[in-house]
């Protein structure tokens, strides 16, 4: 099982597949990925249980199921309690923000900004909207106080298959996923 997510392209396509269904044809525009590269990532992906299709006309779909993603989330529950320390820092961090009316506050930056690499890594993933994620077992009460920080959000909690999402715009540069498993939905 995390074998067939440790590929990169794999998780883009699941990231990706999170928010709605997809056609091969519409995952391979977006991720600017040959059709035979997509074509085998989601074979090994529906073969593993992560994604399931359906055919609709001309084109077959591609929609999350996100029941084997719970041994994933398993895994992951005893780290938990460092996600929280983390959007504890981003709402510091968003305390004391430049802003408009505080010009000389703070700016969040999620990557190395004086290396040209990292320089140009970051602004491909900002202009493909792919966000950096942050997990979080109450993601209704840290949006409303990260908003209330004046934060940028693009997209408010929104519920999708197996989780509910939210994405901000930490007007750096970077997007941030909020994400929250229906598992610890409240």
């Amino acid at each position: 099982m995390f074998e067939v997510i440790a590929e990169p392209n794999r998780r883009s396509i699941l990231s990706l597949l999170v928010s709605s269904q997809q056609s091969v044809g519409e995952i391979e525009r977006q991720l600017r990925m040959p059709q035979p590269t997509v074509s085998k990532h989601l074979r090994v992906l529906r073969d593993a249980g992560f994604v399931e299709s359906t055919v609709d006309a001309q084109r077959r779909l591609y929609r999350l199921k996100p029941e084997p993603l719970q041994e994933v989330d398993d895994w992951l529950a005893p780290f938990r309690r460092f996600w929280s320390a983390h959007l504890d820092a981003l709402e510091r961090h968003l305390d004391h923000m430049a802003s408009p009316e505080e010009p000389d506050g703070t700016e969040l930056q999620l990557a190395l900004n004086n290396n040209p690499a990292a320089k140009a890594y970051q602004q491909a993933m900002f202009q493909q909207q792919q966000p950096a994620a942050m997990f979080t077992d109450d993601i209704q009460g840290d949006y409303e106080r990260i908003k209330a920080r004046g934060a940028e959000f693009t997209m408010p909690p929104t519920g999708v298959t197996g989780s509910t999402i939210a994405m901000l715009n930490d007007t750096c540069g970077n997007f941030i996923q909020l994400t929250q498993l229906a598992r610890y939905s409240r």
